[in-house]
């Protein structure tokens, strides 16, 4: 059997190399190549709707400049990062889940659950949110 920790790494460069080849889907997505549903869009950023729901509301918040992970963002990034959280709110509120709650996930890698290696904060709610999560 091979250790958890030995696939993650595999599944980690095999997904990345499937990225370089193919290209980014959130910067296709920003780029308006793929089709999606878009709620919200301005100059730094766009949000969508999951294709894989967890939750009746499951919103991707992206920048649309392409942010492998939030271990890759700089100190030029700052302002950006905090948009992206002030979108999320805004959206939340358009959603009608802030006066019930919502909440906010940055997976960073692998490990922690990211699949898609473009910077991205899910808004999920609508429906009561268990913790601890995963």
């Amino acid at each position: 059997m091979i250790p958890f920790f030995i696939q993650k790494v595999f599944y980690y460069t095999w997904w990345k190399g499937k990225m370089k080849m193919c290209g980014c889907l959130f910067c296709k997505i920003a780029a308006h190549e793929v089709p999606t549903t878009i709620i919200y869009e301005d100059d730094l950023c766009m949000v969508f709707e999951d294709i894989n729901p967890q939750a009746p509301v499951h919103l991707l918040a992206i920048p649309k400049k392409h942010i492998t992970s939030l271990n890759d963002a700089g100190e030029g990034d700052h302002n950006t990062l905090g948009h992206l959280l002030g979108v999320a709110a805004r959206v939340a509120k358009e959603k009608k889940i802030d006066g019930s709650g919502y909440r906010t996930v940055i997976n960073t890698n692998a490990e922690a659950g990211q699949t898609v290696f473009h910077l991205h904060v899910h808004i999920l709610g609508g429906r009561l949110l268990g913790w601890p999560p995963g």
